[in-house]
């Protein structure tokens, strides 16, 4: 029992190390980080001579962003053993994100001596390598990667990168349309394709393939900034300014978003938001000269001319000899009244364009030569500009990401246990009693039912119980908290052992503490005590399904890796009868609460994990009629009238969950819906 958990550390090697492991696990399985290192640490110091904690406690520490102790903890793995690749693996994903790449290459590749075909590893070996720009081991692992999984589409992103990081873009072209082929249905291929089609001047083409880029995933701002790139050239200027707005909408902080909306709006006549775009880059780089000039301009044209003539002086300033400065400087001066200084600029205007006559120049690193006083607009290469250029007299031209940013998207794609770049399509999640929800800035609904108001207005619980899918991990305070109500409770239950709501309460501390098993017991004691109190079946139920899906997870990943660490192989076994137990459970919160939705919905997702999806459309069907409101049985209906089948109906409910708030139902409405061609 907890008890044991929390005698003095004297007495620690006295406690059942498997069962804290084990409950370490679940709580690391459920993103519960913080809970989990405090069950590791326990096990670690009743038996430091083990390997598995420091993994798990790595593995813990990294989805908490603490790197360095990731690191040391996975140094301490490969001491008692030396064969643990997982341990290299986490070690290598801790030390890159210290910028350790030369210690991540040396992990990755001890790893593979023991692992030759693991393709994660490989993976991120290539990407350490670009990062250090080393483009032909890069190249090589790529080739090495490719001979073990030929169509793992991410190598031929890479390899794309690493063409036109080579200046190859015929090979680069090559690679990706590899990754289009085996891929047709992920957005990267065509973004890749776009930035070489764009840099051949294919305008059209490239404007193609990111439409299907965004068609996929329209929440990238980075395709419509090229977007808007690929119709400026068409001199689409009015395409090219909505689709800085979406960028912007999606990252309002883009910088080439702002400069260039704001160029394109003063093309337009719109000066005055062509100012706040400009203030907005001067905002984040007050030293952007081009940015101040182009305000500059936009200001005189408004008739703000003190303005203009203060970021007028500023350029002339960082660039003494730049003439088109002191033309529109004079200018201003003279609007606004200022003829002696009108007259100094004119002055110095004269005096350089005779210096330039008798070839006289004045030497220093912000010289310009400039012979108009207006640029002229020239021909279609002259009107971008790399985002490094610094010459002042490209202040009129579209900025677009040097050559070295190019493949920022596909370097940091690393990979590992803790991370997956591709979201899998799967059900929102199960409902529970707790105490704690996470905040959603997008929906922001109060779950409600009669009887768990009732129970919240007795005032027994230490806090309001809440009807939540999206259950918040514990804080370190928290985890405290619940520790102390499993003793407070225990004794309660010594003093009154017929009271069934203290048996769930207790039930309850000791699900938020992960131990699944004693939760159990207690919801089942409760249920005995009184067979009428229809929350305890909901919990046990929720309880079992979780204990049963990282079971299977478990089985999952030994069946794909081979038997995972501290594990026999006849254990997580998972059966179809495991979760008839669960339904079961569910069929009774029904019976005694049938306006009790949550119950319904839980049912449903039992129901498709079965693989009985005509019955978990009956349940959903409930759900709905219970609550028109209720996103996630939209959502669920949807994904399970896909999986019979039905995409017209399935896409129906996802396009209801979307507007009720579920983000993510858009994308996969765009994965099953047809490309347009």
């Amino acid at each position: 029992m907890i008890t044991l958990l929390l005698l003095p550390t004297a007495l620690y090697a006295q406690i059942n190390t498997e069962r804290v492991m084990m409950i370490a696990r679940n709580a690391l399985y459920f993103e519960d980080y913080v809970l989990s290192i405090q069950y590791f640490n326990q096990v670690i110091n009743a038996k430091p001579y083990l390997f598995e904690p420091y993994f798990f406690r790595a593995l813990a520490k990294l989805n908490l962003d603490d790197y360095q102790g990731a690191e040391s903890d996975c140094d301490e793995v490969i001491k008692r053993n030396p064969f643990v690749v997982s341990a290299y693996q986490i070690r290598g994903l801790a030390r890159i994100r210290q910028g350790k790449f030369d210690g991540a290459i040396e992990d990755y590749q001890s790893a593979l001596e023991y692992d030759p075909e693991n393709l994660v590893l490989w993976h991120n070996l290539s990407l350490c390598h670009i990062q250090k720009k080393d483009y032909e081991s890069a190249k090589e692992d790529l080739g090495k990667l490719l001979q073990i999984s030929p169509r793992y589409m991410p190598a031929y992103l890479m390899r794309g990168e690493v063409d036109l990081q080579q200046k190859d873009t015929l090979q680069a072209l090559q690679d990706f349309n590899k990754a289009i082929e085996l891929e047709r249905y992920e957005p990267d291929g065509w973004g890749a394709r776009a930035v070489v089609r764009l840099a051949q001047g294919q305008y059209a083409d490239a404007e193609s393939d990111l439409d299907q880029a965004i068609h996929l995933s329209a929440r990238n701002a980075g395709y419509y900034i090229n977007r808007a790139l690929a119709r400026f050239h068409q001199n689409n200027l009015r395409g090219a300014m909505r689709d800085y707005d979406l960028a912007l909408d999606i990252d309002p902080n883009n910088f080439l978003g702002h400069y260039n909306r704001g160029l394109l709006r003063a093309q337009v006549g719109d000066d005055n938001r062509a100012i706040e775009d400009f203030d907005f880059v001067l905002e984040i780089e007050p030293d952007n000269m081009m940015a101040a000039f182009n305000r500059g301009l936009l200001r005189a044209q408004t008739g703000d001319y003190r303005g203009a003539v203060s970021d007028y002086s500023k350029v002339i300033e960082e660039y003494p000899n730049f003439t088109t400065g002191y033309y529109y400087r004079a200018e201003a001066r003279r609007k606004m009244g200022d003829a002696k200084g009108a007259e100094q600029d004119e002055f110095k205007l004269m005096q350089m364009q005779i210096d330039r006559r008798n070839n006289v120049s004045k030497s220093g690193n912000n010289d310009l030569a400039e012979n108009e006083a207006k640029e002229p607009e020239g021909d279609d290469e002259s009107k971008t500009r790399k985002k490094s250029d610094k010459n002042i007299r490209n202040y009129r031209k579209i900025v677009i990401a040097d050559d070295s940013e190019m493949g920022q998207r596909y370097t940091s794609d690393y990979r590992g246990r803790v991370q997956n770049r591709n979201v899998a399509i799967k059900l929102e999640p199960m409902y529970a009693l707790t105490y704690y929800e996470k905040v959603s800035d997008v929906k922001h609904i109060v779950h409600f039912h009669k009887y768990v108001d009732e129970l919240n207005l007795e005032k027994i619980f230490p806090k309001p119980l809440r009807i939540t899918n999206m259950e918040a991990p514990l804080t370190e305070e928290q985890v405290k908290f619940h520790f102390a109500l499993i003793d407070t409770h225990t004794a309660a239950i010594v003093n009154d052992p017929t009271n069934a709501k203290i048996r769930f309460m207790r039930g309850l501390d000791f699900y938020l503490v992960q131990d699944f098993s004693s939760s159990i017991d207690d919801f089942t004691q409760c249920i005995l005590l009184d067979g009428n109190f229809f929350p305890a079946y909901f919990m046990r139920a929720l309880v079992r399904y979780k204990e049963l899906e990282y079971k299977k997870a478990e089985t999952s990943l030994r069946e794909g890796a081979g038997q995972r660490i501290g594990e026999t192989p006849s254990e997580g076994q998972v059966t179809a009868m495991d979760y008839e137990i669960v339904r079961k459970d569910l069929d009774n919160v029904i019976r005694l609460a049938p306006d009790f939705v949550y119950a319904y919905y839980n049912r449903g997702n039992v129901l498709s994990m079965l693989k009985d999806y005509r019955a978990a459309l009956a349940d959903y069907d409930k759900a709905v009629e219970l609550n028109p409101d209720f996103a996630e049985a939209y959502f669920n209906r949807g994904l399970t009238r896909i999986f019979l089948g039905e995409n017209k109906l399935g896409i129906a409910d996802l396009s209801k969950a979307g507007e009720l708030g579920i983000v993510s139902a858009y994308n996969i409405i765009k994965r099953f819906t047809e490309l347009p061609e």
